[in-house]
């Protein structure tokens, strides 16, 4: 177990950690997946436990024989780095409120065919940048029992620190990947395809003939402007959530919350 002590935010290793854009974390390796950043130890136990590869942790010099134990003994390879509290908050911009951080290794995504193989309840989030939504559409997905959830090219990165962090890790639970074709191309997979769109001719989200369907679909997009039309108009059906009160519409995550719950399989 190598523990090193830092002593100044230029020591060499916890760049990572503070220095590099989430972007720069993304291309940091030299042609390989990437690194993210996973924070607090119960979000790094999920994700050690679901696969993913450590490569270095972060921590208060308390949590070594803490918090952090588990994660020490379960990985004695990777380097420790520790240093005040000061010196820290002053590498990673904040106070480490649960005081460890791990570097881990991007896996390699998954096809989109091999991903939802087996799969019945899918979601596809298209142009949402807002982390804190994909992160607790993430943690709504992994509750109600969705198998997969795909994201466009126009949607964020689901291993951003904040995504992570919201879905209490649950990000590292549910099967993903990008969809970097069309979304009718799910159609060739069977699936029918779903939007969530406050359009005059959906249909609600109870209505029986989606739940019927064996393979579905849930498309969600930006709150404000929505789905793009393209997409409205591409999709099988588009389905909306009865609403009271003269309120229009849900955020985009408790709308996918109430989605996943309605048309989880039977």
């Amino acid at each position: 177990m190598p523990i090193i002590e830092i002593r100044s935010l230029s020591h060499s290793g916890v760049e990572v950690y503070g220095h590099l854009t989430e972007r720069q974390l993304r291309d940091t390796t030299g042609g390989r997946d990437g690194i993210f950043i996973a924070e607090s130890p119960k979000v790094i136990n999920v994700a050690l436990n679901a696969g993913y590869e450590p490569l270095s942790l972060l921590c208060e010099r308390r949590h070594i024989t803490g918090d952090a134990a588990d994660i020490i003994a379960r990985h004695s390879e990777i380097p420790v780095y520790t240093g005040s509290r000061e010196l820290l908050a002053g590498l990673t911009g904040y106070t480490l409120t649960r005081g460890v951080l791990c570097a881990m290794r991007r896996p390699k995504l998954p096809a989109v065919d091999k991903l939802c193989e087996t799969a019945r309840r899918i979601v596809v989030i298209d142009g949402v940048c807002d982390t804190t939504n994909i992160g607790a559409i993430f943690r709504s997905a992994a509750a109600l029992g969705i198998d997969a959830v795909l994201l466009t090219a126009t949607t964020c990165d689901p291993l951003n620190r904040r995504v992570v962090r919201v879905s209490m890790g649950t990000v590292f639970l549910v099967p993903w990947t990008r969809l970097l074709t069309p979304v009718t191309s799910l159609n060739t997979l069977g699936f029918k395809t779903v939007a969530l769109a406050l359009c005059d001719d959906a249909v609600y989200i109870d209505d029986p003939t989606l739940n019927s369907e064996t393979k579905l679909a849930l498309i969600v997009g930006t709150e404000g402007d929505g789905l793009a039309r393209d997409v409205i108009e591409a999709a099988d059906y588009v389905a909306r959530i009865p609403m009271k009160h003269n309120v229009d519409s849900l955020n985009v995550a408790a709308a996918t919350a109430v989605a996943c719950w309605q048309l989880r399989p039977r």
